[in-house]
């Protein structure tokens, strides 16, 4: 007889678990069936709800329209239960059916009734748009829109022109030669005559290079911004550069120039203007005294006399005002001679503002703040302003409602509306304050403006876009009647093929997006414009993923090609240095069917590097390595 173990623990008398509920069972199988079923019928019904705006769809888009709709009835169901239920059965889920909705589902109830042993013929079997057919209508969309895609990759690189490319063929030559496909022309900036100029470069190039690169020109809508801010002190701060130990390594530079001169000094940041006399005295290697606006003595070294003035260097600090007096030193006890600095340019107004100050937006053009009456605060208490460059938005406003200014740098909350004003408390700044200056967006995330998204002006540059442009931008648009007024006016100019790229860059343009692209489907060609910076600020920037992803998934819903855009390899255009960080967010791109670059000194650099990227990233197995990349 074996011994017992005394290191053994006895079992505890525990009752068998019972067996799992047959997944695969006729029942479980009926059950899920009859809700899929029900689900059906809930979006065909949506559709049907919607057979007004279907009716004013382009033919050839109306099954793209449908699908949104499907898709956007989808999303306002709580389908988790049934996806828990479908995966454990190991069917396909329902939340990555953006491209074929009702296809998708269709196939999983083909499934099931093939598990019961039913008949099943597939509804959708000959519909123009199933699982096979979706990915390469957008690819068709993509194509008729946005051109070409090139040889190595998806995705296609579309570059903003700076104004420099007006003058300067060679520069769009390299920009062509790097991969750009697309060329961008703001009509925030510059005139018709550089549109013209920047737009026979493209082409012309383009042809040499033989390519072809499309043109899209964006309309610069109601952008609110800062107006003039009263200027600064007339002073100048000359400051030599110094390394971490202290030494100089580049001295400061102060060109001098005869009283009313315009004339440019390259390499030259800072300039005064002195009398004629004096300056002519001026020579390479002469010394200058004076006594700064502090009271401290300063020598200056003339190094460089040409047509265009002198220019002197100083090893210490030195502040520069009209009131400072300029003596030429020279050798052998001569007496010197004499210049005030006569000319000194007031520098741009500057508030710096910290959380808790007040501050007044204003209408444009207000020279003083409000009566002090009408504010009920004290006469004595100045609070600094600034105004708004749209005065409609102080009607449009209300207490409570908060405000962003230069893309999310300073925020704050209006807390009191006077007659030709509202005044804000500052609740967001970084330690030690942050400046404001003219010309820095203004965003009203909770106000309900209601501001047409084409001005005066937008109306006027259309006669030139639609000579030069193949797609145009329409800027702020944030309801169906934006979409519908630029295409009555593309239909004046007799432009009605061209491609509509909706910048969805409002809190109001995001929450209204499925509308607004069935509204934009009555037009042939359309795309989405994510502009990420101004959305950031709007929606807040800890939504700014979910906030893409949604416009991403709604645009794949609706075969729509997207431009990716906003701060992509911002850096590296601009300081020739990529940061980690946009090197991985602009490998995110490849979701979309085009990228935006925007201009900088280094931006053909940029190109490559996205160029690179975008190559290697096409070359993964999508469903490995990236299973969310769309095809361009």
């Amino acid at each position: 007889m074996k011994k017992a173990n005394p290191h053994t623990v006895p079992m505890p008398d525990v009752a068998p678990k019972p067996l799992e509920q047959d997944l695969w069972s006729h029942e479980q199988c009926t059950e899920l069936m009859a809700r899929l079923q029900t689900l059906r019928q809930t979006l065909l019904a949506r559709e049907a709800d919607m057979h007004a705006t279907l009716a004013s769809v382009l033919p050839a888009n109306r099954p793209s329209a449908c699908n949104l709709i499907h898709y956007v009835g989808l999303r306002s169901v709580d389908v988790r239960p049934l996806q828990d239920q479908l995966a454990k059965l190991g069917l396909s889920l329902l939340r990555c059916t953006e491209l074929h909705v009702l296809a998708h589902l269709d196939k999983v109830l083909g499934v099931l009734h093939r598990l019961l042993q039913q008949p099943w013929q597939d509804p959708l079997a000959q519909a123009p748009l199933g699982q096979e057919s979706s990915q390469a209508h957008l690819q068709r969309n993509a194509l008729m829109l946005l051109g070409n895609k090139p040889l190595l990759r998806d995705t296609r690189i579309m570059v903003t022109l700076p104004t420099e490319a007006a003058d300067d063929v060679a520069l769009v030559r390299e920009l062509v030669e790097a991969g750009m496909d697309i060329a961008r022309i703001n009509c925030a900036h510059d005139a018709p005559v550089q549109w013209r100029a920047m737009a026979a470069h493209v082409r012309k190039t383009a042809k040499k290079a033989g390519r072809k690169v499309k043109i899209l020109m964006d309309l610069g809508g109601p952008k609110i911004r800062t107006g003039a801010i009263a200027p600064g002190a007339a002073v100048l701060k000359l400051k030599p550069a110094k390394d971490e130990f202290g030494h100089i390594y580049s001295p400061a530079q102060l060109g001098m120039q005869a009283m009313g001169a315009r004339q440019p000094m390259p390499g030259v940041a800072v300039c005064v203007g002195v009398w004629q006399e004096w300056l002519s005295r001026l020579k390479v290697g002469a010394s200058i005294e004076l006594t700064d606006a502090r009271g401290a003595k300063r020598h200056l070294l003339v190094t460089r006399c040409d047509s265009t003035g002198a220019v002197a260097e100083c090893l210490r600090t030195t502040y520069i005002t009209p009131e400072t007096v300029l003596h030429l030193q020279h050798p052998k006890g001569k007496k010197s001679h004499t210049s005030l600095v006569c000319q000194i340019e007031n520098t741009p107004g500057v508030l710096r503002l910290s959380v808790g100050d007040h501050l007044l937006l204003t209408r444009p053009r207000t020279a003083q703040p409000p009566d002090s009456e009408d504010c009920d605060q004290d006469p004595d208490t100045a609070l600094p302003q600034v105004p708004c460059t749209l005065a409609q938005v102080l009607d449009q406003v209300s207490v409570g409602e908060r405000i962003w200014f230069d893309g999310g740098r300073l925020g704050g909350v209006i807390c009191s509306m006077y007659a030709d004003a509202a005044e804000v408390e500052i609740t967001y700044a970084r330690i030690g304050g942050e400046k404001l200056a003219a010309d820095k967006s203004i965003n009203l995330p909770d106000s309900q403006l209601n501001l047409p998204a084409l001005t005066d002006k937008d109306i006027t540059d259309l006669d030139t876009v639609a000579e030069l442009a193949d797609m145009v931008g329409l800027s702020f648009v944030q309801n169906p009647q934006d979409i519908a007024a630029l295409c009555t006016h593309l239909q004046r100019l007799q432009r009605n093929d061209m491609g509509l790229i909706l910048k969805i860059e409002t809190l109001r343009g995001f929450e209204r997006l499925p509308e607004l692209m069935l509204a934009a489907m009555a037009a042939p060609h359309v795309g989405i414009m994510l502009a990420r910076g101004d959305l950031a600020v709007e929606c807040g920037f800890e939504r700014m993923t979910e906030v893409q992803e949604e416009i991403l998934n709604c645009a794949e819903a609706a075969h729509m090609p997207v431009i990716w855009s906003t701060q992509v390899l911002e850096k590296l255009a601009k300081t020739g240095l990529p940061s980690q960080a946009e090197i991985s967010d602009a490998g995110l791109g490849v979701r979309a069917e085009c990228v935006m670059l925007s201009k900088g000194p280094f931006i053909t650099e940029a190109i490559h590097t996205l160029d690179h990227l975008l190559q290697r990233m096409a070359g993964h197995p999508q469903n490995v390595i990236y299973p969310f990349a769309r095809a361009g």
